[in-house]
């Protein structure tokens, strides 16, 4: 599995994910309850930034079609969502964060 340079750890908060594009694609990086996770940053329903959402109690809410996504997860909890979303590996090396490309479920 190969990784790639994402974020520094100082780039994520808990009320405001970092968001990047890498490598052509949207990201989302998100603390929840001290761990971090990657998500697709683009709402599958619709283009919208989910990265520019309501973050609360490990959940983001798409900010403008208010489908909301579990972070720890990815699943889709409310619609119009359409689907769960993909979620990344990320591993942290000093105060950097990692991606892999390879989906969560991949790598399983």
């Amino acid at each position: 599995m190969s990784w790639n340079y994402i974020c520094d750890i100082s780039q994520v908060q808990a009320d405001f994910p970092f968001a990047g594009n890498i490598d052509g694609r949207e990201i989302g990086v998100y603390l929840v309850d001290g761990e971090y996770y990657a998500l697709e940053d683009v709402c599958p329903h619709a283009y919208a930034l989910l990265s520019q959402g309501f973050v609360e109690d490990g959940k983001v809410e798409c900010p403008l079609h208010e489908a909301v996504f579990d972070i720890k997860t990815g699943r889709c909890l409310r619609e119009p969502g359409g689907r769960d979303l993909k979620r990344y590996p990320l591993r942290m090396v000093d105060t950097q964060l990692q991606i892999s490309w390879m989906t969560e479920e991949e790598s399983q």
